[in-house]
């Protein structure tokens, strides 16, 4: 289990030691209504008071009578009730055990030990995750959500039953159960919003993760712990909090859920609890970058990006605890993989021999007791297996990449700078007809040098270069750079040192001003820097529709609510048929008479409306929102 620092507030709470997602649900659980009412107060500023004691446990002070002492067990996590313990009268079911235990970050799940007896190494959520922050929620499938919506709650998760699901998706009776609960969580937790998604909302939903987890549902776990986080967050104001992110956090959580609970959903949505290395046999791969990793959760490190003979992409990782700091020199670390004698950054710019290579399915190298590497040399960009990279145009590579669900690949092209344009360089490919891409940094950080690279890099207009990175699906034409290189041939291309074999790694190597030409002679771009092209994406009025559904998230159904009663609808929904989202005005409309419906029962007094019918129009409008956006960003390749 790791420790997740950014969900807790106020700097006492690195004090407090992790805690169990089903530990913290149980002691919500078993408070009475009344103190149930008074937890969200009582948890703002507990954690400053925690103090740690020699053996290791912290204490958390509360007048006079009470003390809650926290013993977590070897892994540093509270993973048992009876280690968290109050000395107050009403303890176990009391409000200062809750409190402390609400204050205290919330750990992922334990994950069972890799079947290899060597060192795996990828420690850590952040690895699984990928290198950099953590990536976004997956787009839903529109077609498939909206027909549900439209539906009404009918098709939602009660919909099919476990006997539907058990024969056509393959899931078990347990499993169809455990995600309608989850789905009825998160469905109360968005019409809550982060306004009142307190910690009873939070514990609620943690429940219901750990009952999915229980029935083998590891995504729609990891989706609900997301979506935690994020309320947590959100209400602390925590400088690393976007709305963007825990709305897309939501609809993940919403989709999963009501898939896997209608029956509908095959066993692929389950997803997988860790990652399972298969033999790889022998292998010869050759280092293309390096990219450092940061994560939100406290992990740093660096992943170093391999290309096999045969075209296929690998990865060797070391992630470990210790944020920026480790991120920053695990650029130079030794590379711990079957005895190989060389760090990272001779990895990335050689090769290696690898014999007994063990593979995940997204490519990473294990380190396991039969595995051998040894050191060969590398090869230059645009040789041997990595001129594939640089071979065909930008917008094929993106056309051919998966539309959802999964990271996107590396891809490489020639460029030629045409200035800067806020922190993006504005580049267009040496491809006839090409559009103009942005060069955007891979990782903000400003302790990292990303940023500072793309600022020289535009400071020169009219320069050719080899840009390898990754595509960003959620903007316009826009590419992260991870390394970068001169263009073979070219006269007015980077300078870089012979040792660097053409490459420069913009997460860990600083260009300078010798790296670029001298002379300012063919540096006089081809085109203006103001004459970037019209963004589809921005120059959308898809715009109103994500600050609608950013509003539910906010402040609930009633944020909603409230957005129907005003003008807003009518300039939305004009706006969008205007510009031909006829669709999206119709889901935008129907959320809001959603949100402001107000039924009554038989004798005329208000009742509570359908969290479920209101969660199913938002997850509608969101699916559509993502699929159409996508649709934009893939046309802005072209």
């Amino acid at each position: 289990m790791s420790i997740d620092e950014s969900s807790t507030g106020g700097p006492g709470s690195v004090l407090l030691p992790a805690v169990a997602p089903e530990v913290l649900a149980e002691a919500v659980e078993s408070l009475s209504g009344r103190l149930r009412k008074k937890l969200d107060a009582a948890i703002e500023g507990c954690a400053a008071g925690a103090v740690r004691a020699a053996d290791g446990s912290v204490g958390v002070r509360f007048g006079e009578d009470a003390v809650v002492t926290l013993r977590p067990g070897p892994s540093g996590v509270v993973t048992e009730a009876d280690q968290a313990v109050c000395g107050c009268l009403l303890a176990p079911r009391c409000l200062h055990r809750a409190a402390v235990l609400g204050a205290s970050p919330i750990a992922d799940p334990q994950e069972p030990a890799p079947p290899a007896p060597g060192p795996d190494p990828v420690t850590g959520p952040a690895a699984a995750a990928g290198p950099g922050a953590a990536p976004g929620a997956s787009a839903a499938p529109a077609a498939t959500t909206t027909a549900r919506a439209v539906a009404g709650p009918a098709a939602g998760p009660a919909a099919g039953g476990a006997e539907g699901a058990a024969e056509g998706g393959g899931l078990t009776a347990a499993q169809v159960r455990a995600a309608a609960a989850l789905w009825e969580a998160a469905a109360e937790a968005l019409a809550a919003g982060v306004t009142a998604g307190g910690a009873v909302v939070q514990a609620e939903l943690l429940r219901a993760a750990h009952t999915a987890r229980i029935a083998g549902l590891p995504r729609a776990e990891a989706a609900a712990l997301r979506v935690v986080r994020g309320l947590r967050a959100a209400r602390d104001r925590s400088a690393a909090q976007r709305l963007a992110e825990l709305t897309g956090a939501f609809r993940e959580l919403l989709y999963t859920a009501g898939l896997l609970a209608s029956g509908a959903a095959g066993a692929g949505l389950t997803g997988a609890v860790r990652r399972s290395y298969e033999a790889g046999g022998s292998l010869r791969v050759y280092g293309l970058c390096r990219e450092p990793v940061l994560s939100a959760t406290g992990y740093g490190g660096v992943a170093t990006h391999l290309l096999g003979v045969d075209g296929a992409h690998y990865s060797v990782s070391d992630v470990r605890p210790g944020g920026l700091s480790r991120a920053r020199g695990a650029g130079a670390a030794s590379v711990a993989l079957g005895g190989a004698v060389l760090d990272h950054a001779g990895l990335a710019r050689g090769g290696l021999r690898v014999v007994g290579a063990t593979v995940s399915p997204e490519g990473r190298l294990g380190a396991g007791r039969g595995v051998r590497a040894t050191a060969v040399g590398g090869v230059a960009w645009g040789e041997g297996p990595t001129a594939a990279l640089f071979s065909r145009p930008a917008a094929e590579a993106v056309a051919a990449m998966p539309a959802e669900g999964a990271e996107p690949g590396l891809l490489g092209c020639d460029v030629r700078v045409v200035g800067a344009s806020g922190d993006h360089v504005l580049v267009r490919e040496l491809t006839p007809g090409a559009p103009l891409l942005r060069l955007a940094p891979a990782h903000p950080h400003p302790e990292l040098p990303h940023a500072a690279n793309l600022r020289r890099i535009a400071g020169h207009p009219g320069l050719v270069l080899r840009v390898l990175g990754r595509p960003d699906l959620d903007r316009a034409a826009t590419l992260r750079p991870l390394a970068v290189g001169p263009v073979p041939g070219a006269e007015h291309s980077l300078r870089l040192p012979p040792e660097w074999l053409g490459r420069a790694d913009l997460g860990y190597d600083r260009l300078q001003g010798a790296h670029f030409p001298g002379g300012a002679e063919g540096l006089v771009p081809q085109e203006s820097a103001p004459a970037a092209g019209a963004d589809p994406l921005a120059d959308s009025p898809l715009w109103r529709v994500r600050r609608l559904l950013e509003a539910g998230v906010a402040g609930g159904r009633r944020a909603v609510a409230e957005a129907a009663r005003g003008a807003e609808p009518a300039a939305l929904a004009a706006a969008l048929r205007r510009a031909g989202f006829g669709s999206a005005a119709e889901l935008a409309a129907a959320l809001t008479a959603e949100a402001d419906r107000r039924p009554r029962d038989a004798f005329g007094r208000l009742a509570d409306a359908s969290a479920e019918r209101y969660a199913w129009a938002w997850l509608a409008a969101a699916a559509h929102l993502a699929a159409a956006e996508r649709s934009l960003v893939a046309a802005s390749w072209a």
